[in-house]
Formats: C-alpha cells, structure tokens, sequence
C-alpha cells in the first residue's frame, strides 16, 4: 500500500470521514503527574451551572396538571411522535471521506514510506522519531474524524435542525455540548498542520530530512488545544447529567436512537462519544513524552519536554478547577437544602413576643455554609433516638463542625427542582428529598469539632430499647459542660464504625489546625543579631 500522490495533496477540502474500526478506551485515574493513555478525569460537579440560577425548591411556577387536561393526550403524544420522525427522516448527513488525511488515519509509517528507499542505517534514530510523530498525527485524526465529527455533524447538527423545525427546543445546546465547535475547528487545525509537516517531509528529495514539527507542537499546546479541552472538561459531568434527564423523554429517545444507529456512529452511543475530549487530553502527554524520548537533538529534547509540562499542568489545573467547582455547586444546594429556623421554633422554652421578633437579626445561611470557609467530609443518613420515637436525620461533616439535620419531605411533590439542574454530587438520599421538594431541618446549633465527644454505646445497654449499631455523639460547651446529646443508631455495624472514625480523624485534623495557628500567632520573630 504506496502512498499515492492524491493522499497528500492540498489541505483545503473540508468534507468528512469516519473510521474503520473502533479503537477501546482505558478509563483510569489521574493521579499527580501520572498520565496514563485513555486518563479520565471525572468530576462530581458542573460548570455550567453557574450560568444557571437554582430553582426554588418549592416552585409555585408549575401549575398543576387538572384531570380533563388529560383529554386527548394520547392522541396528540402520537401526531408529536410521528411528526417528529417526519421531520428526523428529512435530515440528510453528509459521508466523512472527503477529507485528505482520512485514508492516512489507519496506515502505518512504514506503509507511507513504502514508494521510498529505505533509510540508512545510521538514521534509524530518525526514522523513530518520525513514527512517534506519526502516531500523534494519526491518533488526532481518529479523535477528529471518529469522535468530535460524529458528535458535531449527525448529533449537535441534527439538534439544530430539529430546533428550527420548532422540535425539542427547550433542549439546550451548551449544557450538553458544551464548546464543541471550537474543539472540533482547533483539532482540524491541528491535524491540517501535522498533515502539512508530514507532506512536506514526503515530498522531499531525501527522505533523511527532519520533520519540523516543534513549531506546530509550540503553537497548538501553548496555544488553544488545552484550553479548549478544558472548558469543555469543565462542564463534562453537567453534560452527563443533562442527558440522563433527556433519556427520560420520548422525543429526546427518538432523537437520540435515530442518531445513534447512524452508520457513521460505528455503534457508539452519545454518552461513549462525549468522553472522548476527557480521554484525548490525558493522552497528550504520552504521546509528547513518546516524541521527546526518540528525539536525539538536545535542544529539541528541551523544547518537547517543556510542552509535555505545559499540558500536564493544564490537566492539574483542570483537576482543581474542577474540584472547586464542585465544592462551590453542592454548597449552593445545600444553602436551599438546609433549612435553619428561629431560635424561637427550635427551643420551645425561649419566648420571644412577635413585637420582639424583628430585633433578632436574620440568621443567613450562606456565611455558615460557605465553600470559600469550610469544606464537606463526609455525610449519611441516620436514624435519632427520641423519647417516644425515631427519627431519620441526616448528618453533614465539615471540617470545622457538625450539622445534625431531620429530613422533611414533601408528600404532595408539589414543584420540586428540575432534575436537570440537579447537582450530580448529590448523594441519591438528598436528590431524593430534593425531587419531593423536601429539606434538611438543623435540630440544634452546629456542633465545633473542639467541642464534640463520640462514644460508641454497647449494645447490651440499649438492646432493651430496640436500638443496634448505636452510638453518642455530646455537644460540650467551653466549661465542658454537656448542653445537647444525640443517641444515633447506623443502619448497619459497618456504617457506624465508619462514621465514628470519621468523627475522630476530622477532630484530631481540626485540633492540630488549631494548635499550628496558636503556634504561628505567638512566636515571635527572631531578634537580629546586631541588636
């Protein structure tokens, strides 16, 4: 299989290709610096929904849905239905092969350099380097053409068609394909430019010649490749999240199963597709490291090892990028969550006359729950034992205090949050309370860690009051006084000993952060040796 002069000719077509074959995927960690091909980094939180306001948890926006409101329904379910497919059976995609690198994606080094002589054998050097480019050019290819073109042209595309057609309009486009456009418009731009290196290298009347490749690498990774894929990485979870709402619907399903069984999709479905960006970024790394250890020019050498740097710091960055948004998003759903009542409502024996009321200043939770402030460790459902009854409470660890919370839901589901601008950190307990526009009601005053004692209670001594797996937790005061206590029984032996040694291990944490700021507030400076 020679290389044809109609494979490597101008770079001005701009159709499309899809692949042969389907390459797997290693889904793995990132942890540090370590770069593994197929990395994934997978982030709990979003970052579109800062663009997005929290719906109330009780919305009264949604009208209620009246019995004889349901006449006719089904019939107009199915002319929506049928239209739909009317209209999906209209939209025509175009073949992917009209790209000059797309018979290249699939070929081997070898392969092209068949119609030349063999190199040298003092050159063999060369030649390895020349395959470590090759392998990143090819690879490219396969991400552009199998993976951002698929997911521009037959699904965002088609979506767009369908939102002219006045079908699926209240989808939105961003939440679920994020920059797209951009991402595929900089891999085009990248390939075209490897693609251009190589041809010229071809061409050449000696093959020894080098491949000038570190410019394209300088002006692509320190340029906008990364930064492309981190905004879309940024907002990755969000997207997944939005479409597993979108799956519940029947237009959506018939758009998406239409989509998918397109013969360009290769039998890869939207969620295979959207990760992808993920994979691609956390393999760069490898293949510049690939490059740099066949380079044999020491400046080169230098050049590579510096971009590979580069890109490993972006991924470190987008890592903490994506942590902190996290942290920032489930603390916002936790300021509507947690309700926190009035003094009043919460101890019965403090009487405060209604005139009195308004000189307590308003209790705002958003300076208590602050992401900038404190940090969630852990949280779990468990069960309170009263003095006549039990109770489900559900209990929040941060880092500088307990919040015993009792969950409240609403039986008669009225609003509720939009489950597409749910937060996936969730745990499944608080998304359920969430659907049923519940929330989390504080029994007591938060708990400081320094103030907090945890005791495990033999089963002999409570066995007699139906409890299992039970343990206390004291609030103290600063004389050491107990002012509140909280008999709390896990749903399982395991459950509780977790809980427990989470207690402790955050108290002792918050005990030697305390000390370390004593330490560092009264040691002085060092007095000068000329005084």
């Amino acid at each position: 299989m020679g290389l044809v002069p109609s494979d490597l000719t101008s770079l001005g077509q701009r159709n499309s290709g899809f692949y042969e074959h389907r390459r797997s995927s290693v889904v793995l960690n990132l942890p540090g610096l370590e770069v593994f091909p197929g990395d994934l980094l997978v982030s709990d939180g979003a970052a579109d929904y800062l663009c997005h306001p929290l719906l109330l948890l009780n919305s009264e926006s949604k009208k209620p849905r009246w019995p004889f409101s349901k006449r006719g329904v089904g019939k107009d379910k199915h002319k929506h239905i049928s239209d739909l497919e009317n209209c999906l059976s209209s939209v025509k995609i175009t073949s992917f092969r009209g790209y000059d690198f797309y018979g290249l994606k699939d070929k081997t080094w070898d392969e092209v350099l068949e119609t030349h002589h063999k190199l040298p054998t003092d050159q063999l050097d060369l030649k390895k380097q020349q395959e470590a480019v090759w392998e990143l050019f090819t690879s490219e290819c396969t991400y552009f053409l199998d993976h951002l073109l698929v997911l521009k042209m037959i699904f965002m595309n088609t979506l767009k068609y369908l939102q002219t057609h006045e079908y699926l309009l209240d989808v939105d486009l961003w939440r679920l394909f994020a920059n797209l456009e951009e991402l595929t418009q900089t891999s085009l731009g990248f390939v075209n430019s490897l693609f251009g290196i190589i041809k010229d290298c071809v061409d050449a009347s000696e093959i020894s010649s080098s491949l000038d490749f570190i410019s394209v690498l300088t002006k692509y990774f320190r340029g906008s490749l990364c930064q492309s894929h981190q905004t879309y990485c940024l907002n990755y979870s969000a997207a997944i999240f939005y479409l597993e709402s979108l799956r519940q619907r029947d237009d959506f399903g018939i758009y998406l199963k239409w989509c998918e069984q397109n013969e360009q999709c290769r039998r890869l479905h939207l969620p295979e597709l959207l990760v992808a960006p993920l994979q691609r970024l956390t393999r760069y790394p490898l293949l510049l490291k690939n490059i740099w250890k066949r380079s044999m020019d020491s400046a080169e050498k230098i050049m590579i090892y510096s971009i590979k740097e580069k890109v490993e710091k972006s991924i470190r960055d987008l890592e903490g990028k994506v942590k902190w948004l996290d942290n920032f998003q489930k603390f916002r759903y936790l300021q509507e969550i947690i309700v926190w009542p009035p003094l009043w409502d919460r101890d019965k024996r403090f009487f405060i006359p209604e005139c009195l009321k308004h000189i307590f200043k308003e209790h705002t939770a958003e300076n208590i729950l602050s992401p900038t402030n404190r940090h969630l460790l852990y949280e779990g459902k468990l069960t309170l034992a009263e003095s006549t009854r039990f109770l489900d409470v559900y209990l929040f660890l941060f880092n500088d205090f307990l919040l015993v919370t009792k969950t409240k839901r609403n039986k008669k589901k009225l609003g509720g949050s939009d489950p597409g601008l749910m937060c996936p950190s969730l745990t499944p307990e608080l998304q359920a309370v969430i659907k049923e526009g519940g929330s989390c009601t504080v029994l007591d005053q938060p708990i400081p860690l320094d103030r907090l004692v945890v005791k495990s209670i033999e089963p002999l001594h409570v066995s007699v009051f139906g409890l299992r797996n039970a343990f206390l937790i004291q609030h103290e005061n600063r004389y050491r006084q107990c002012i509140a206590a909280f008999l709390l029984q896990a749903q399982t032996e395991n459950i509780k000993k977790t809980w427990m040694a989470q207690i402790t291990t955050a108290i002792s944490c918050f005990t030697k952060s305390q000390e370390t700021k004593k330490i560092s507030l009264f040691t002085l400076p060092a007095e000068s040796s000329e005084i």
